[in-house]
């Protein structure tokens, strides 16, 4: 959660239109088609662009396109409009004209890019973005190019960090390093698992500038991943003194209280879920510590909700399922827990749920299966022993539920006193039979 927190802040800060790179609107488009002609029509709008006179700028463009429609400079200029009113569609439509009217358009590219960025759908933003990084960018300058870099560094983070971190390399040979560099380059190092560097480079942000809400979420989820939670409830309770009522650092230390069992922490949830109602994460947070604190029923209602939000979310219908299971609800915690697995064949906790909810209500076969899901990830534990066991012998089975009894004797150790005698008891009837 706080990973993508520090991701949208970045990427938003990146995919700024380029205006605020230092150029007018008038400049970049421009640079757009610089070897084409301008018509006195298309000037007048780009006057009318310095000034941000949108409709002026329209009722110029909207005839020329009409009488000119592979103008490549007026479409730019056209979408440019567009997209200073939030017309993103529209915006994306004349980004994608100028494009066909001009594929050497450095800004066309770019801004289409980025706008498609804003949106979420990085899979057509980065070719544009990619396109844009081979072509000159003319009066928009090593600046502007250094941009599509850093964006392109953005989309290719969570799927490839090394990629991202030449993507970077790439924008720095271009202009000077920004903060966001640097708390990107941390961020990177994170992922690839170079947390000692990443650690470093947070602190140094941190020695400058003591507030930086990236660099204080950086560096706490860091140490959360490392497990190092007294050192996070140090870090984190500095941080707020830094920046009292901080979201994502309150969120973060109820995180890390909850992982050291201290009572404050569902306080301390309670009150940010008080403060946050329609924060699902927070709500989800909450629910976890009011599983674990015992309170299962209070923990599913909000899963409940969570779930009418995102219905076909695998860990929300896993985490329900686990609540019905300790409710002792297992027809319905058999169904959450297919439906999971269905969505995500992949997850093993789903198949453990799945075994267990169905040896409750009498389908050992579906045990079987899922106890086979589950293995091709995770290794066997006493109770799956017991849940071959028991579903083997259900299905008489014999020879196969013995050999599972005396795997479960095996690793048992003592820690499961009734499962034990009932699996001496049952292997005295199965092998005393042969």
């Amino acid at each position: 959660m706080l990973r993508l927190a520090v991701c949208v802040l970045l990427l938003a800060s990146i995919c700024a239109p380029l205006a605020a790179s230092g150029q007018n609107p008038a400049q970049q488009a421009s640079a757009a088609a610089a070897p084409q002609p301008i018509s006195e029509e298309v000037a007048e709008a780009e006057a009318a662009i310095v000034k941000s006179d949108w409709k002026a700028a329209e009722a110029k463009l909207a005839p020329w396109l009409a009488a000119h429609p592979a103008d490549a400079r007026a479409l730019f200029d056209a979408g440019y409009v567009a997209d200073a009113q939030s017309r993103l569609d529209d915006a994306a439509r004349l980004y994608r004209r100028a494009v066909e009217a001009n594929p050497q358009s450095f800004e066309a590219h770019v801004e289409l890019g980025l706008l498609l960025a804003r949106q979420g759908k990085l899979a057509e933003a980065r070719p544009e973005l990619a396109a844009a990084t081979t072509l000159d960018p003319g009066e928009a300058g090593a600046g502007a190019k250094a941009r599509a870099w850093r964006a392109l560094a953005e989309i290719d983070r969570a799927a490839d960090p090394a990629k991202a971190s030449a993507d970077l390399l790439e924008a720095l040979k271009l202009s000077p390093e920004m903060p966001a560099d640097t708390l990107l380059a941390a961020s990177l190092a994170e992922q690839t698992g170079q947390f000692d560097a990443a650690e470093t480079t947070y602190r140094h942000i941190l020695a400058k500038d003591p507030k930086s809400a990236p660099a204080n979420a950086g560096l706490a989820h860091l140490l959360i991943a490392r497990k190092q939670y007294p050192e996070a409830e140090t870090f984190l309770r500095a941080a707020l003194e830094q920046s009292p009522g901080d979201t994502a650092l309150t969120a973060q230390l109820a995180t890390v209280l909850a992982a050291q069992d201290k009572a404050e922490a569902l306080p301390l949830i309670r009150k940010l879920h008080d403060a946050h109602p329609q924060d699902a994460a927070i709500t989800r947070m909450l629910a976890e510590v009011l599983a674990e604190a015992g309170d299962a029923a209070g923990s599913d209602k909000l899963y409940i909700g969570l779930l009418a939000a995102s219905p076909e979310a695998p860990e929300l219908l896993i985490a329900h399922g686990q609540n019905l299971i300790r409710l002792a609800r297992y027809a319905e915690a058999f169904i959450a827990f297919d439906k999971a697995t269905r969505l995500d064949p992949a997850n093993a906790d789903g198949w453990s749920g799945l075994a267990f909810a169905a040896s409750k209500i009498g389908q050992p076969s579906v045990t079987l299966h899922a106890l086979t899901m589950r293995a091709k990830s995770l290794p066997e534990l006493p109770s799956t022993y017991f849940l071959w066991a028991t579903a083997y012998d259900t299905l008489h089975n014999k020879a196969q539920a013995a050999t599972y009894y005396h795997h479960f004797l095996d690793s048992s150790a003592g820690k499961f006193p009734d499962q034990e005698w009932q699996a001496r008891q049952r292997l005295l009837l199965l092998e005393g039979k042969k």
